[in-house]
């Protein structure tokens, strides 16, 4: 085995197919615990490279936290990318294997860049993160559906909403808990709450779901926020610039920040009234008022800026 080999991951609800980038070899081994730590194993002797597995759906996770946390370089690649790889290729054919083997050829040949290494603490986090996200969102849902609801099942409904109310409270309990045995993350989300506008579940949100923030430069972190407008010229043709993928999740903390932000925040307000008087939208303003606050926040991890709010004067 050399060092230099990589991995790619086809993963299934109950398997996971692991090749080797240049070999024929494709191993099976079972998506939980059992199977994980026989892929860690294996991936102690072999010491590749780069390890590439296909988000899917979540049921990558139990693989990926396995491996980050054992220290290896894991990087999740977007399903459509690999897939326009096999295009590019002329591999039309799917079956397990197929796709094991291509996702090594993308570690080898994209080079996609792996996940930062993580702790056990953090990958919490991130996980009662996306579980308040989720309860949040189920909330949402069922106070549309209360309005329009028949009244034989609103009853039904309240008490839906009073069990998901005290759910988002033990999340937000057992996320206090966990946050207090980690100083570093405490200064970094008080840090973050000094900005006008910036609540402690923007800034627990965004350090969570974009841990990235303060190590890529601010246009690769709006491109992985979805907050960099993609170009869509050809020949004479100018067409509209449109903001394309990114993590909803901080995208949708961000948006709720700028609502204040741009009533409160001594940059943003100017900023966004400037764009608002040019006559551009409500959907772009608010857009580009959320790029430049994601880029205070960039600026205030990396210690480039000092937020400071202005003192009241004297009368």
């Amino acid at each position: 085995m050399t060092q230099q080999a990589f991995v790619g991951i086809d993963v299934g609800k109950s398997w996971l197919d692991v090749a080797v980038w240049g070999e024929e070899d494709v191993h099976r081994l079972s998506n939980d615990a059992a199977g994980v730590a026989a892929l860690l194993d294996s991936l102690t002797v072999l010491k590749p490279q780069l390890i590439a597995l296909e988000a899917s759906g979540g049921y990558e996770q139990l693989a990926a936290r396995g491996m980050m946390l054992s220290g290896f370089p894991v990087a999740v690649a977007n399903p459509t990318r690999v897939r326009a790889l096999a295009k590019a290729n002329g591999k039309l054919a799917k079956t397990d294997v197929i796709d094991a083997r291509l996702v090594a050829e993308y570690a080898a040949k994209i080079r996609p860049e792996p996940r930062e290494p993580k702790v056990e603490a953090e990958i919490r986090i991130r996980a009662l993160v996306t579980r308040r996200e989720q309860l949040i969102q189920m909330q949402t849902a069922e106070k549309n559906r209360l309005g329009t609801a028949d009244p034989s099942v609103k009853l039904h409904i309240r008490r839906h909403l009073d069990w998901l109310a005290a759910e988002i409270a033990t999340v937000r309990a057992e996320l206090d808990e966990l946050l207090a045995t980690l100083p570093e993350w405490r200064a970094r989300i008080k840090r973050l709450e000094s900005i006008p506008g910036v609540g402690f579940i923007t800034a627990v949100t965004v350090l969570a779901e974009l841990p990235e923030l303060g190590e890529l430069n601010r246009q690769k972190v709006a491109a992985l926020a979805g907050l960099a407008p993609f170009n869509r010229d050809s020949g004479k043709k100018r067409g509209q610039r449109r903001i394309v993928g990114g993590r909803k999740a901080v995208r949708r903390v961000l948006y709720m920040a700028c609502m204040s932000a741009r009533i409160w925040n001594p940059v943003i307000r100017p900023f966004h009234d400037r764009l608002e008087a040019k006559g551009k939208v409500f959907k772009v303003v608010m857009t580009a008022c959320m790029r430049k606050l994601l880029t205070i926040m960039h600026a205030m991890i990396r210690d480039e800026v000092d937020w400071r709010l202005p003192q009241p004067q004297n009368s």
